[in-house]
């Protein structure tokens, strides 16, 4: 009898892990806090902050939404000012992995290294709190 409900027992266990194996990971939400940590390799040409001014990059304060080149303060290229383009997550994400790809003949250098999608999504979720 024993025997008999530990095989039962073995067979419920097993198929419960089964069963979850099965199942599609859910990843977690993007973390704008990890997204701040990984703005620090943005931090040397770029502000954030009430305090934000241009430097050898623009200040990306509301960056998500905004028209590229809009900022006052910054001397764009050529290129980016007749871009047309509006950052949203897509457009910043193709531009932080690969600027002179997004916009050919953009003044930005940037190599994204240990850009992975998660990262790109923490860092995302970060500007879009900016």
């Amino acid at each position: 009898m024993n025997l008999r409900l530990l095989a039962v027992a073995f067979v419920v266990v097993f198929a419960v892990v089964l069963a979850a194996c099965d199942r599609p990971a859910v990843p977690a939400a993007p973390d704008p806090v990890a997204g701040q940590v990984a703005f620090r390799q943005c931090a040397s040409c770029h502000q954030v902050g009430p305090s934000a001014r241009a430097g050898f990059g623009p200040q990306l304060n509301g960056i998500v939404g905004r028209r590229a080149a809009a900022t006052a303060d910054y001397n764009y290229s050529s290129a980016l000012r007749n871009s047309g383009i509006v950052w949203s997550d897509e457009t910043l994400a193709a531009y932080i992995r690969n600027p002179d790809a997004a916009v050919p003949g953009t003044k930005m250098r940037f190599l994204c290294l240990g850009c992975s999608d998660r990262t790109m999504a923490d860092l995302l979720a970060y500007l879009r709190t900016l």
